[in-house]
Formats: structure tokens, sequence, C-alpha cells
């Protein structure tokens, strides 16, 4: 169902008058509504169970030596720049975050305008138009590990597991430490050395920060480094910011240039 027919639908609902409805009619026609603007606003959340890491049937050798316990650390896979096949290998290695970055943006009168995480894109064929959606997720541990991964189909939920799935594959380490000339103490809380990351015409360079200082940087890029483990940091972008797309993508290439198994 596209987002004209569900508020279409909406429509229906508020000319039907509650009053002629009993105490059950009314419970219903409420919680339809609900599930309507949820899936409208793209806020609507799985009911199907993820299969538990234990029901978990490896296909890849790697796999296999994770779930027997030949490998019990991630740092040992990534060490050895070996390729993960599977989403599973990081979920039971490492306690995994996720979120999505804001890369699309609402319309419609009520909110037009306002950030999303869902980028909606349609095209034309003789049966009207064909919705599709694109999101972005970032995942991490809050340790040094963190990774990006892009998902896109014909419904939210679909595209957002897609895009974690894909995040995970994609997952590498990065180098944490105290390196701000005003700071001497012995926590990881910032970046090693100023580093420079580009994608597009954006340019992002990270330049260590002493303990307290915080995240200077953009919303977007605070999901990033919150998920790689980096508290303190200063930060200049520079080139067209608004593509929220290239301004992930620039960090996250800055941030793989103090991984240590490169």
């Amino acid at each position: 169902m596209t987002e004209k027919k569900e508020k279409n639908f909406e429509d229906e609902f508020a000319e039907i008058p509650e009053d002629i409805l009993d105490e059950e009619e009314l419970l219903e026609l409420k919680k339809m509504k609900e599930e309507t603007e949820e899936r409208v606003n793209g806020k609507e959340e799985t009911k199907k169970e993820k299969k538990p890491v234990s029901a978990w049937d490896p296909k890849t050798k790697l796999g296999k030596d994770v779930k027997s316990g030949k490998i019990k650390d991630i740092d040992e896979i990534l060490e050895k720049n070996q390729k993960i096949l599977e989403p599973e290998i990081v979920d039971s290695l490492i306690e995994i975050q996720s979120d999505l970055i804001s890369i699309g943006q609402s319309k419609g009168k009520f909110g037009g305008g306002k950030r999303r995480a869902w980028r909606q894109t349609q095209r034309k064929t003789k049966e009207g138009n064909v919705p599709s959606f694109s999101t972005m997720a970032v995942v991490g541990d809050g340790k040094g590990h963190v990774g990006i991964g892009e998902g896109k189909a014909k419904e939210t939920l679909p595209a957002r597991d897609k895009a974690i799935r894909k995040a995970k594959l994609n997952i590498f380490k990065i180098k944490r430490t105290c390196s701000a000339f005003d700071c001497d103490c012995t926590e990881k809380h910032t970046i090693p050395y100023k580093i420079e990351g580009k994608c597009g015409s954006v340019r992002v360079v990270l330049i260590p920060a002493p303990q307290g200082t915080g995240l200077v940087v953009g919303r977007e890029l605070k999901k990033v480094l919150t998920l790689a483990g980096i508290k303190d940091v200063y930060s200049k972008t520079f080139g067209k910011k608004r593509t929220t797309f290239n301004l992930v993508k620039a960090c996250i290439n800055a941030l793989k240039k103090t991984n240590p198994y490169q």
C-alpha cells in the first residue's frame, strides 16, 4: 500500500462518527489508525522474531570456527583481513548496537521537509508509481569497532534490515588513545592523530581533543563516533555537507586511516 493510499485510508477513519460505535469497535478503530500512521512515518517495528545466535547454522568455514569456539575474539578475524560473510559472526563475538542515519526528507503539509531515516524514490510504470525506500545504518560496540551499510527495498523494514546486515559485514577496528596536547590521561577517548577523509565533494577532518570536550561534530556524525567509542574530538567539514551519504562515508574513510590492521 502506497503512502498516498494509506493517508486516504486514514482520512476515511476520521469521517466515521465515534458516537455510533461501541467500546470494542472504538479500540479497533484506534488501533488501525495507529498502525496506519506508523507505516506512513516509517516507524513500524517488525513483528517477526529474530532467530537467536544459538540457532544459527553457519555456512562458511569462518562461521563454523566461531560457532565451535575456535575463534573467540573478532580482532583475530580483522587482524588477518578475513572476509565476514555472515552477520551472525559479529553478533556472537561482540555486543553490537545499531542506529539509522537521517538521510531522507519527509514530505506533505504536516511536517514537510523534516529529516527522516528513509529516503523515498519512485519510478513511473503503466500501473502507476512504484515507491522504494533506502536507508543507511551504522553499527558498533562502543569499544573501537564500527561499520556502515546501505539498504534499499520496496518497504521500510526490509531496507532497514538490509542496511544493518551489510553494516555488520563491513565492520572494522579503529585505534583509540589519548593524544591531545593538553590532556594527560590513560583513557582511550579520542583518535591518535589528525586524520582526513573524503567522499565526493565532502571532506571531513577529525582532530584529537582533551577529555571532557565532547564530540564537536554534526548530529549524524555523532552517531558514528559514539558507536565507534570516541568521546572527544574536534572536526572541520568542507563541501556539500547536506549530502548525508557522502558526509558519513567521508567520516568512515577518515576512521579507517587509524585501522591498526591495515
